[in-house]
């Protein structure tokens, strides 16, 4: 009888530890669940989004982005209790960010995507990061002061970009009949503009100004213009996984609460950044400070 009694208590631990690892797996999610499977977290960031996500002079990849989204890595070490998990990083651009967040192959997007309604439908989005406005950068010397000034000139953008549409848009409704090129990133946008193949460069402010401290001479362009949209950027996550939307969050949310985000910040925006040891001077607006006191994960539009 004893024997019969060890064995079905055996059993009934059994079922139980399953049980617990499976309700335990439910709770992480399908995000955490795959990484800790994996034992690889794959982070999705930017080529060339000075001062967000890029290349440094010894090809590693840094910037303001990449410093958030480290504090998420060690977020997840701790929550799957793997201190020597992986880090995978692979590069992304406009075009191919979301579908690879969608197959797998990411399991988050740290780069500078503009939180909007309409990819919603397609991924989710973490506490917002940054604030910025689509303006143009241009020649001091063009002539060109704002968005009417293009009428009959060459425009260039990053295609699959807010700004992409919002330039798209204003060329049908106000008849400005600007020829558009779309590019694959900032720095062929940026090419684009400096070898004379574009008037103008539109895109967000921030990025703009990191596009131009690329340049041979640095003080020969200007941002400029009307500012066409608020861009809220967020790193993007796979849809429908509450429990790794919820550790993301929660981790950006207590290095802006805390202040901790005021040393990120000046880092990457108000003193020298690789490569060319450029300062942006690029100070904190008071939107900014709001959102940074107060985080959430509104989209632009």
């Amino acid at each position: 009888m004893k024997t019969i009694r060890s064995i079905i208590g055996a059993i009934v631990a059994g079922t139980t530890i399953v049980a617990c690892q499976l309700a335990a797996a439910q709770d992480l999610g399908p995000t955490l669940n795959k990484i800790n499977s994996a034992g690889v977290i794959v982070v999705g960031h930017r080529e060339a989004s000075i001062p967000f996500s890029y290349y440094d002079g010894n090809q590693n990849v840094v910037g303001f982005s990449q410093d958030l989204c480290q504090k998420v890595i060690d977020a997840v070490k701790t929550k799957l209790g793997k201190p020597n998990l992986t880090v995978r990083l692979v590069p992304v651009n406009s075009q191919n960010r979301i579908p690879l967040l969608q197959n797998g192959t990411i399991d988050i997007e740290c780069g500078v995507t503009t939180n909007t309604n309409a990819r919603h439908a397609q991924v989710a989005f973490s506490d917002t990061i940054f604030l910025a406005l689509t303006r143009l950068l241009v020649n001091k010397d063009s002539g060109i002061k704002d968005f009417g000034d293009l009428a009959n000139k060459t425009v260039v953008t990053n295609a699959g970009t807010t700004a992409e549409s919002i330039i798209r848009r204003m060329n049908v409704d106000r008849k400005l009949n600007m020829n558009i090129i779309s590019t694959k990133d900032y720095g062929e946008s940026f090419l684009t503009l400096e070898t004379g193949r574009a008037k103008a460069f539109m895109l967000d402010d921030v990025l703009l100004s990191g596009a131009r401290t690329t340049s041979r001479k640095p003080d020969d362009w200007i941002v400029t213009g009307t500012a066409q949209s608020k861009e809220p950027y967020a790193f993007m996550l796979r849809k429908d996984d509450p429990a790794f939307k919820t550790l993301v969050d929660g981790t950006l949310s207590k290095v802006m609460t805390s202040g901790e985000i005021d040393a990120i910040y000046a880092k990457w925006f108000q003193k020298p950044v690789p490569p060319k040891e450029i300062n942006f001077n690029f100070a904190m607006t008071p939107q900014l400070r709001e959102l940074y006191a107060h985080p959430d994960d509104q989209a632009a539009y």
